[in-house]
């Protein structure tokens, strides 16, 4: 196995064991304890092949980052408006696809939906 694909694996791992979508930095300080020399532009170079090739979601959570998801089956997210935790929600589409392809001339390949609100720790604070 090539160096490249030594650590295009390890960060394509590191994406499928967590739900915390992380930020290409988040990623990269976790996999340096395995590979020290690993630069963040590697990590982020990398981050970009596996969301090309459809090995990871990336995500415009409203932060200003860019986040990454290993789990591409199809899934929504909620997010805590108040400390920005991210959840996945895996649950049936609700034929939202063939409810929107009644209003689009065009064909729909996909979608992304987020759905906004306190997380569980949040809420009990209230």
């Amino acid at each position: 196995m090539t160096k490249r694909s030594l650590q295009r694996e390890l960060i394509k791992e590191n994406l499928i064991s967590r739900y915390d979508h992380p930020t290409a930095d988040m990623v990269y300080h976790s996999i340096r304890q395995e590979l020290p020399n690993i630069s963040l532009g590697t990590v982020y170079r990398n981050l970009r092949f596996l969301v090309e090739q459809g090995y990871a979601l990336s995500l415009k959570l409203g932060d200003g980052r860019e986040h990454f998801d290993g789990h591409v089956e199809p899934h929504y997210h909620f997010i805590c408006s108040e400390c920005g935790e991210i959840e996945d929600i895996f649950m049936e589409n609700l034929s939202i696809l063939s409810q929107a392809a009644k209003h689009c001339s065009g064909e729909i390949q996909g979608h992304i939906t987020y759905f906004y609100g306190l997380c569980k720790n949040c809420k009990s604070k209230h």
